[in-house]
C-alpha cells in the first residue's frame, strides 16, 4: 500500500519541487541582474504615461456605487436570458413562460427603483423619506414633552 501510494505521489513531488526551484531561481536572477541605481523620478507614481497630480483619496459619491450595483446586478440577468436564448427550443413554452415571468420581475424591479430615486444622480428625494422624516420628528417632539 505504501509502496504504491509512493509511486503514485512522486511525479506530483518532483513537479512541485521543480516548481519552487524555479521561483526562487527567478527571484534570485532578478535580484542580482536588477537594477540598483535610484533617481528622484523612481518613487513617483506612475499611470498611462501620465504622472498623477493632486490627492489620490478623491471623494465619490455613493450614487456611483449604486448605480454600478445596479448595472452589475441587470446586467448578470442577461447571462441567464442568453442561456435561455440558447436552449429556446428545447425548454418549449414552459421555459417561455417562465423567462416572462422573470423579465416581468425585472421590469417591476426596475420601475420600483426608478420610482423611488435610486437611479437619479442628483439630490435624493426617497418615496417614503417625508413619512419617515415625520414619524422621527414626532418622536423627537414627544420625547421633549415627556
Amino acid at each position: 500500500m505504501v509502496n504504491q501510494f509512493s509511486t503514485e505521489i512522486w511525479p506530483l513531488a518532483v513537479y512541485f519541487g521543480m516548481v519552487i526551484l524555479l521561483v526562487i531561481t527567478m527571484l534570485v536572477l532578478s535580484w542580482l541582474l536588477g537594477q540598483r541605481r535610484r533617481e528622484a523620478a523612481t518613487n513617483d507614481p506612475f499611470e498611462s504615461g501620465i504622472v498623477s497630480v493632486g490627492n489620490s483619496q478623491v471623494r465619490i459619491s455613493v450614487e456611483f456605487y449604486l448605480v454600478a450595483i445596479f448595472f452589475v446586478i441587470f446586467d448578470l440577468e442577461t447571462v441567464f436570458i442568453f442561456a435561455w436564448a440558447i436552449a429556446f427550443f428545447e425548454l418549449g413554452w414552459e421555459g417561455y413562460l417562465a423567462m416572462l415571468v422573470f423579465i416581468a420581475i425585472l421590469a417591476l424591479v426596475l420601475i420600483y427603483e426608478w420610482r423611488s430615486g435610486a437611479l437619479d444622480w442628483g439630490n435624493k428625494t426617497r418615496v417614503g423619506l417625508d413619512r419617515a422624516q415625520a414619524r422621527e420628528k414626532a418622536r423627537k417632539t414627544a420625547e421633549e414633552k415627556s
